[in-house]
């Protein structure tokens, strides 16, 4: 069986690394000559609208599933049309355009923050009288880890703000007073199955994910697992998909979707009975998913822009290193470790080790 994958860096290395056990064979597209995938996988460099090399890549792969998801929708129907593809391009449509996601929220009666449509800065002015301040503005795509978002806190931003967006098409948020940010993190088999993870509770800096701790237990695990059934259902979804939500009061407000296996789920590589990543394959291939029950108590610790030595993380009792084969750089993901005990204590200790060597070596 051969999997291919749209995209070669870290998520493709990682759901390479799963697969092999399996005896899974996998083969990606990536521009880079470097990427980190490329090294377990065979390799197609060149664009994403290739037409040749996706020709070459639907006739070797048996299905396919990308990484991330600004690969062009069309590239996904592209690839349908010739072998299985899988979440379908569906998902990665809705999903691109933030103005199309949060009006599939509604679709679906899953609340979230109050939004306008952006189209000038006019629009942006009138827009403010109703949302009102704090707000944030965002382009309505290609925005990840903070990217193409501004924080509004007054009129006389405005004009500044919309230039910082480069004038581009965007939604603008009213600010949501959240107690904290989780996110769920589920598999869909194609005959309905789906395994939900336990809530991740993250901690984010500067819009990108820093912490992420596992929530065994948590008293809103079954609306959370309510929200993405709809989801899931509605999209007819195949793989591992994450749904981040924020905390208000005891209640949950969309805050966006990520059709592909998430940095908030890194944890389950050593602190689930499976992986995020090997049941994504699982789910794509069509076969029975596996427990994700989490082993004790665990969480995750990302590396920006910096790397910590070898011995330094392996120095910290229950830590686990995963390093991405990037070059380090500012504000560049590059790698990150999981930790898990049997006791609280054990794990509490460990973690906080784990943040205070990411904060020095940190480089965003």
């Amino acid at each position: 069986m051969k999997v291919g994958i749209l995209g070669g860096g870290q998520l493709a290395r990682m759901i390479a690394l799963a697969g092999y056990p399996l005896d899974v064979e996998f083969i990606v597209l990536d521009p880079s000559d470097h990427a980190g995938a490329t090294g377990l996988a065979e390799h197609l460099q060149g664009d994403y609208t290739d037409k040749a090399l996706l020709a070459e890549l639907a006739k070797k792969a048996d299905v396919v599933t990308y990484e991330f998801e600004n690969v062009p929708a069309e590239v996904a129907a592209f690839l349908a049309e010739h072998t299985r593809v899988y979440p379908a391009p569906n998902a990665l449509s809705v999903s691109q355009d933030r103005l199309h996601e949060k009006e599939f929220f509604h679709q679906l009666n899953i609340p979230t923050a109050h939004y306008a449509t952006i189209g000038s800065l006019e629009d942006l002015r009138q827009a403010m009288e109703h949302i009102k301040y704090p707000a944030i503005l965002k382009s309505r795509r290609m925005g990840y880890d903070g990217k193409g978002q501004v924080f509004l806190k007054s009129e006389g931003q405005l004009a500044e703000a919309w230039d910082a967006v480069e004038r581009v098409d965007c939604v603008v948020e009213g600010f949501v007073d959240f107690q904290r940010e989780v996110s769920i993190i589920a598999a869909r088999r194609a005959n309905g199955e789906i395994a939900f993870y336990p809530l991740s509770e993250n901690i984010h800096e500067k819009g990108i994910l820093r912490v992420a701790e596992c929530c065994v237990g948590d008293k809103l695990q079954q609306q959370a697992e309510s929200y993405v059934v709809k989801l899931l259902d509605a999209l007819d979804y195949v793989g591992v998909v994450a749904l981040e939500l924020f905390d208000v009061d005891g209640s949950f407000v969309a805050n966006e979707f990520a059709p592909r296996v998430h940095n908030s789920g890194h944890w389950t590589i050593e602190g689930a009975e499976t992986s995020q990543f090997e049941n994504h394959l699982r789910a794509i291939l069509n076969l029975p998913l596996g427990s994700t029950k989490a082993r004790g108590y665990t969480g995750m610790v990302n590396f920006i822009g910096g790397l910590p030595t070898i011995e330094s993380v392996l120095n910290i009792p229950n830590a686990h290193y995963h390093l991405y084969a990037k070059s380090p750089r500012k504000g560049r993901k590059v790698a990150h470790a999981t930790v898990r005990a049997d006791s609280k204590e054990e794990y509490s200790k460990s973690l906080q080790k784990l943040i205070e060597l990411a904060k020095s070596t940190d480089d965003s």
